[in-house]
């Protein structure tokens, strides 16, 4: 019989998007706090793309993609 492994985990990643009207830092930051709300140990966060959203020739939104993993519980 084979020896399990504790040190072994699985983890999943999800892509979310964060927003907000001062900064793409505070979009990826508020990406990451809100997710933690409902998802448990989290272990990184990537930000893959950046974007605005415009209206009117103005930016009016930041907006952060982030890759976001965390640990299936066994």
């Amino acid at each position: 019989m084979a020896k399990q492994d504790t040190e072994s985990s699985v983890y999943s990643v999800t892509e979310i998007i964060g927003t907000s009207p001062t900064s793409w830092e505070d979009a990826a930051k508020n990406a990451v706090e809100i997710a933690a709300n409902s998802l448990r140990d989290l272990r990184v966060a990537e930000v893959c793309k950046l974007d605005m959203r415009v209206d009117s020739g103005k930016v009016v939104e930041y907006r952060a993609r982030v890759s976001l993993s965390f640990k299936y519980e066994a």
